[in-house]
């Protein structure tokens, strides 16, 4: 019995004695695994989940989201992993700018990728640039802007609104009808497509805007139908743009004769607004999921095979999923955090997208593109009718409108 209980009393002094010894081993073990031990490197996603403009926009936070997982799949960013803070901006420019100040300065995160509407990156950019931070902005827009703090993965003029209206000019005469929602973009944009149709002889037919989310647009399509212009050139944004086409079919007008050319129109619209609604009618941007090629089929099989087989991929989300891949690579050639530095690093970067290859302009941190203009299908896909040879150098400022005149257009947009 005394030999019994020796033997338990020494194989319960060499357990206790193990017990340190397995605890370093575990901890090597776990640290061999997963070294990073570090920190994760947060960025903030500001997209409307809510309100007006959540159908276009709550897409894209799924692009950056495999983005960001396909990243940290491939080791993150110098052994640190990415994290998420999504911030919903209901719509609403200043609430945005507010979620942008709490991300910055509470969340503190490393970048910010986001906003939709010009309003709401007019309002981001005051707190980026008031904190020096970064902003990826992914969606085509106006011009007359450019920021240090700020890269512009979406189509500048030149890259979008400026050869649609030229090809709409060629293909369907010189008699356009203007609408859009009453804020920045749309009147902006319709400044620069006038100084086209008045550069080229064209008519502007009528001018008219609603505002942001306004359903009751049957005097408008009665409007069209009455003066029956060439092409109508469509700069709704949000929800508008579902109710505008239903105003159509009711007035009986159809794409054959009166197309309509919109800037805001993609995939992600189609699904919501139904493609029948809007078959035979055009948009352009530098992506559709119906572009070929290996990187694009490839990205569009990873993005169903994550979110599901019936999702459908646009323009914003590839440049807000690009834009996610240009920080990073830029952030592991730069080897730190430091804000200044990964600034510098970007306006060198390239990248072979799903929409072809871009590149960062240095001169004002936009992005080379291809431009693309996309006839709509009955199954919610674009037939691409036209795209530029080649990749389109950034022209934020365009050429024929001098500073007097940018000065002049701004300030009627506000």
């Amino acid at each position: 019995m005394k030999a019994m209980m020796n033997n338990l009393l020494r194989d319960k002094t060499s357990l206790l004695a193990a017990i340190p010894v397995v605890a370093v081993l575990l901890s090597v073990l776990l640290y061999s695994q997963y070294g990073h031990f570090q920190p994760s490197i947060k960025i903030g996603v500001l997209h409307s989940l809510s309100g007006t403009m959540a159908a276009s926009e709550a897409p894209l936070v799924d692009a950056v989201r495999l983005a960001v997982e396909e990243a940290n799949q491939s080791g993150g960013v110098n052994g640190q992993q990415i994290e998420m803070i999504v911030a919903d901006c209901r719509s609403d420019a200043a609430y945005c700018a507010q979620q942008a100040e709490k991300l910055i300065t509470q969340d503190k995160v490393q970048a910010l990728f986001g906003c939709w509407t010009s309003a709401c990156r007019k309002a981001v950019k005051t707190v980026v640039e008031r904190h020096h931070h970064l902003l990826f902005y992914p969606v085509q827009y106006e011009g007359l802007e450019q920021s240090p703090d700020i890269i512009y993965t979406g189509a500048a003029p030149n890259q979008q609104i400026i050869p649609m209206v030229n090809w709409a000019m060629r293909h369907y005469g010189k008699r356009a009808y203007l609408i859009g929602s009453d804020y920045v973009f749309p009147r902006t944009a319709n400044q620069i497509t006038k100084k086209l149709l008045l550069a080229q002889d064209g008519q502007l037919v009528a001018e008219r805007y609603v505002p942001m989310g306004e359903q009751n647009l049957d005097a408008i399509a009665a409007e069209i139908a009455a003066r029956r212009p060439g092409f109508v050139v469509n700069t709704l944004n949000g929800d508008s743009n579902r109710y505008f086409f239903h105003a159509l079919q009711k007035a009986g007008i159809r794409a054959e004769d009166i197309p309509v050319f919109s800037t805001s129109i993609a995939e992600s619209e189609l699904a919501a607004i139904g493609p029948e609604l809007v078959a035979g009618h055009y948009a352009a941007w530098s992506y559709f999921q119906s572009v070929p090629g290996h990187e694009n089929r490839d990205f569009v099989e990873r993005f169903r095979r994550r979110f599901g087989q019936q999702r459908v991929l646009d323009d914003p989300m590839e440049a807000a999923y690009i834009g996610v891949k240009l920080w990073v690579s830029a952030l592991r050639r730069a080897g730190t955090l430091d804000l200044p530095t990964v600034k510098k690093v970007l306006e060198q970067q390239t990248l072979d997208a799903p929409e072809g290859i871009v590149a960062v302009d240095e001169g004002t941190r936009h992005l080379w593109k291809c431009v693309r203009i996309g006839k709509v299908r009955a199954d919610g896909q674009f037939e691409i009718v036209w795209q530029s040879d080649r990749s389109i150098a950034p022209a934020p400022f365009p050429f024929f409108i001098s500073r007097t005149g940018r000065d002049t257009i701004a300030g009627g947009a506000r």
